[in-house]
């Protein structure tokens, strides 16, 4: 049986000052609900992408992406830029979530 929890994980970079994005916030069922809310709120964009979320919940907060998930972060950064929906430039936030 598939399990339905939902996750999700949360990304932040300032230009300048991290030399990678890092995770933010994580969690799953109700605490993932509340990390969407509060980005829902603040106008933080989110992209539902199972297998990333599943692989950034693996990892610690705060903690630096690993260079193996560069392009994949990439590629979900640039989709939500194309949404005309980014932050300003010094400081990008993104989420991510799965059900």
């Amino acid at each position: 049986m598939e399990n339905r929890t939902k996750k999700a994980a949360a990304l932040n970079y300032k230009s300048g000052t991290d030399d990678v994005p890092h995770i933010t916030a994580k969690g799953k069922g109700n605490v993932a609900q509340k990390i969407i809310e509060i980005a829902k709120a603040h106008g933080v964009p989110i992209k539902e992408d199972k297998q990333l979320v599943d692989i950034l919940s693996a990892l610690d907060l705060y903690q630096e992406i690993p260079h193996e998930l560069y392009k994949a972060v990439a590629e979900v950064l640039a989709f939500i830029y194309k949404l005309g929906k980014k932050t300003a430039p010094e400081d990008k936030t993104a989420g991510w979530s799965a059900k």
